[in-house]
């Protein structure tokens, strides 16, 4: 049994070791590896894959926008998101798609905030990209009553809440201050502070002290997002906490069982980080 995650670049994927170590804890006779096509190529390596040669595919940047596309049928999630993190490939030639990274978000809540409501209140999310655009049509089929999406550039944000509705909110980076104050939480959707770089220079200190503050970048796992957050006591969400949320369904989907929960591959994941 064999499924994967593509994605240009995708050797940096933490998903192989996640996969690999749930197939070894199941004792599935299986495999999951990256495929890495040129940034022409992933429709011709998803059509090619019709008809269940393999169960599926994880797919990471730039073709999550694709491969909604190359699909027969996709859930409510991964229309609304307007792309897809997963593939699933039926054996009678159809491809299935879904967008798991809203559901890996509130995992990853679940988690390490399992205090936070999403109904509670507000939800504030930066950026306007297809990562916030997954995290916003999560949050509003979870029961958020707002959300603000922060963004440096308007039109993107103002595009955003366009397909989404009423509920959500656009916001230019300058005028982020009254969406902080009255969040229940604030997600960073941006890739600032990846791989180290620099964060986000944003009010966090504005934040109620009971409002969770979550980054989806986990290279480094600590961000400078998330650091200034843990400074003044809020409680935080990590990005990785993010990926094994939307790893566990997929493994499901492809295998057709639950990842087995005695592995800890936060663990494994941790060790590979270096941390």
């Amino acid at each position: 049994m064999v499924a994967g995650v593509v994605g240009r670049p995708v050797a940096h994927s933490l998903s192989p070791i996640l996969h690999n170590a749930w197939l070894a804890g199941a004792g599935i006779d299986g495999v999951y590896v990256p495929f890495t096509p040129d940034a022409r190529g992933f429709r011709r390596l998803a059509e090619g894959l019709r008809g269940g040669a393999i169960r599926g595919l994880n797919v990471t940047l730039p073709f999550k926008p694709d491969a909604l596309a190359v699909a027969d049928h996709a859930s409510e999630i991964a229309r609304r998101a307007a792309a897809a993190n997963l593939l699933v490939f039926d054996t009678d030639g159809r491809i299935y798609a879904d967008n798991t990274d809203g559901v890996g978000l509130l995992r990853a809540f679940e988690v390490q905030a399992p205090q936070w409501d999403a109904g509670a209140g507000p939800v504030a999310v930066l950026g306007a990209g297809g990562a916030a655009r997954g995290a916003v049509a999560a949050l509003l089929l979870a029961g958020a009553p707002k959300v603000w999406v922060v963004n440096r550039t308007l039109k993107s944000a103002e595009a955003l809440a366009a397909a989404l509705g009423p509920k959500v909110v656009p916001l230019p980076l300058a005028h982020a201050a009254g969406a902080f104050r009255d969040a229940s939480a604030v997600i960073n959707a941006t890739s600032a502070g990846l791989g180290g770089g620099p964060g986000l220079d944003v009010p966090l200190e504005l934040t109620r002290r009971t409002a969770v503050v979550m980054d989806m970048v986990y290279k480094p796992l600590e961000t400078p997002f998330l650091a200034q957050a843990r400074a003044l006591d809020r409680p935080t969400v990590d990005g990785l906490a993010m990926l094994i949320g939307q790893a566990e369904p997929s493994f499901e989907a492809f295998f057709g069982q639950p990842p087995p929960g005695e592995v800890d591959v936060r663990r494994l994941a941790l060790e590979a980080l270096g941390q």
